[in-house]
């Protein structure tokens, strides 16, 4: 007789069943809560497939000589209380400390609103890729006005609905700007760099050309010559020590060569700053992070691109339009997905097919809460410090390296000053960017306080054993003090939806609004296969918006970051302990960028025998069209 079940007690189980599952549930093991079906649904499965047990069934179903016979070697079960509780002590190993490092990470300010409805609420976190646009209108909404703000923003005519970080994005304008460039000036294979790039970007950039055949140039793109191997030239505004230049010449000057140019840049900064896409950029990339999502020891984090118009079919990623539905009503749906790998497979430009969506969301509704005067405010607010920053400093003799800046600052030290300038500014737990034995960098933020200012200048008149000048905050205006051409005459969202929800109870509506058009977990099954994760957990989610987890600068000090390495460290055991394999690498944010870096190893190790001719990779036509597209991206 089949047992049926209510919740943890089983109806016609004996005494000792019944009291050792009772236990089970008291101490609420996770996958009594999460993982797979019922007791009862595993048996009613065994009868429908004519199996006596799970046991039986991989016995027949799963070849004896592919079976794991021993253990895995990994920690045990905790129950979701006790994950909880260790993270959070393993929280106290990270000491955030306040991180003036910048170099494309900022503190920010995630409004509560979006915090507790958006960032922690499984309607939003849960629903499946809008495939369906019926049952993904609000999502499909809020990532139109992501691109709106990244298009209003950066002054370009269309923007896709993310990346997957700025570095990447920036690797994807190469290429892009080498398919376009292609068909006017084939024999052009030359990337110049701004050596004023982020590292990082500069690593990434680097490491994706090298497969696809194209050279790599680093210098200033002041000197460097637009010959006829070049086609794109590649720029961070502001740049990465924080100097702001006029790029429009730089633009003219490409342009009459015959090559393209991508501009990475800041959103915030482009508040105050004159867009890219006034002065003719073709391709403008950057991070999302700063528009109230928290630095995360690096992310994830959304990245923008955008483009002119008649670039749009070459642009990664997904595209959302609007247009009306039979009614006349509103519709949002995915104009442009360009999945083009399921198409075209090993002819594909790019691996990218998703978005970090709930990410843009995120930054998109910070922008709509803040609208176009709180979003410049924000700004003004942060050049207006570091204007007085720099103006204490060089009070002191440490003067400001460039004259246009918007919250970075390039600092030269008296020489032997170096250490002792670390030391005390180690002690008052702030982390800055140690150039070289002389300059030393540090960004503001939102968060930046007042109190933070006086407390630089402070550190800095220890050291150079004076005493600290008395700052005045209001002594400069919110306007910054750039050449007309490098201040921002064009207006930026102008949309009702950017002005309408000032209010938290306003915003919370409007965020419910788009919630109740969508479906997630929260509301129903979701169907659909493919390779995007469903749920994680509520216990996993948490820990994400801890500050001591969120607020951590990705190149702090590796000693303050000890509870982020003990998770790295078990992690990765744990993978090792599954794959069989002596390491694994942490560092691909998605499944296709996972397959590329498989690929570049086997590519690398071939190399290093001697053995490039070996270029063939054999693929399933089944396969996710990612694969074929990854290994055409790995010069394969």
């Amino acid at each position: 007789m089949r047992r049926a079940s209510v919740g943890s007690l089983h109806i016609g189980a004996s005494d000792k069943e019944r009291t050792a599952r009772v236990k089970v549930s008291h101490a609420d093991q996770f996958s009594d809560r999460h993982i797979g079906p019922s007791d009862g649904d595993v048996v009613a499965m065994l009868e429908a497939v004519g199996a006596e047990s799970l046991d039986a069934l991989i016995d027949e179903v799963m070849p004896s000589d592919i079976r794991l016979v021993s253990s895995l070697d990994v920690p045990g079960p905790e129950t979701e209380a006790g994950f909880l509780t260790r993270l959070r002590r393993l929280s106290g190993k990270n000491r955030p400390s306040r991180s003036l490092i910048g170099l494309g990470y900022y503190g920010c300010i995630t409004p509560s609103v979006i915090l507790r409805n958006v960032f922690e609420n499984p309607g939003w976190y849960t629903p499946y890729t809008p495939y369906q646009a019926e049952v993904a209108q609000g999502r499909l909404e809020a990532l139109f006005n992501f691109q709106t703000v990244v298009s209003d923003l950066t002054g370009m005519p269309v923007a896709n609905a993310s990346l997957l970080d700025e570095a990447t994005a920036s690797a994807e304008a190469m290429s892009m700007m080498h398919r376009l460039c292609a068909r006017s000036r084939a024999g052009a294979n030359k990337l110049l760099v701004s050596s004023n790039c982020f590292p990082q970007t500069i690593e990434v950039v680097r490491g994706r050309a090298d497969p696809l055949g194209i050279d790599i140039e680093i210098g200033d793109p002041e000197t460097m010559a637009l010959n006829e191997d070049v086609f794109g030239l590649l720029l961070q505004y502001p740049g990465a020590d924080g100097s702001i230049i006029p790029i429009a010449d730089l633009i003219a000057r490409a342009h009459e060569a015959g090559a393209l140019v991508t501009v990475s840049t800041d959103l915030l900064a482009l508040t105050l700053l004159t867009p890219p896409g006034d002065v003719g950029a073709d391709v403008v990339v950057g991070s999302s992070q700063r528009f109230g999502v928290p630095m995360g020891y690096g992310g994830p984090h959304a990245a923008f691109f955008a483009t002119r118009e008649s670039s749009v079919r070459q642009t990664p990623g997904r595209i959302i339009g609007l247009s009306v539905d039979r009614h006349g009503d509103p519709a949002y749906r995915m104009s442009l997905q360009t999945r083009e790998q399921h198409i075209r497979r090993e002819r594909a430009t790019s691996n990218i097919c998703t978005a970090q969506a709930l990410l843009a969301n995120m930054a998109g509704f910070y922008a709509v809460y803040h609208g176009p005067d709180g979003l410049r405010g924000i700004g003004e607010r942060v050049h207006r410090l570091t204007r007085v920053l720099a103006d204490g400093l060089g009070a002191l003799g440490i003067e400001c390296e460039h004259r246009y800046f918007f919250d970075t600052l390039s600092l030269r030290l008296p020489p032997g000053m170096s250490d002792c300038f670390r030391a005390r500014a180690v002690e008052a737990g702030l982390l800055f960017r140690y150039v070289d034995e002389v300059r030393v960098g540090l960004a503001l933020d939102e968060t930046t306080t007042e109190s933070d200012v006086a407390e630089i200048v402070a550190v800095a008149a220890a050291v150079m054993e004076r005493e600290a000048p008395t700052l005045k905050f209001g002594s400069f205006e919110s306007v910054p003090t750039w050449p007309s051409v490098l201040v921002r005459q064009s207006k930026f969202l102008t949309h009702p939806v950017f002005h309408r929800y000032r209010s938290e109870t306003e915003m919370m509506r409007y965020l419910k609004r788009l919630e109740r058009r969508d479906i997630g977990l929260d509301t129903s099954m979701i169907p659909l296969g493919s390779c995007t994760m469903k749920l994680t957990a509520a216990s996993a989610i948490r820990p994400v918006s801890w500050p001591e987890y969120a607020d951590l600068h990705p190149f702090a000090p590796q000693d303050l970051a000890g509870g982020y390495q003990e998770v790295f460290s078990e992690f990765e055991a744990s993978l090792c302990a599954i794959t069989g394999l002596p390491a694994v690498s942490l560092q691909p944010n998605s499944g296709a960028q996972g397959e590329f870096a498989g690929l570049m190893v086997i590519r690398a190790y071939l190399r290093e025998q001697d053995r490039a001719d070996r270029d063939v990779v054999l693929i399933p036509a089944s396969a996710h069209g990612t694969n074929p597209a990854s290994a055409a991206m790995a010069g394969m």
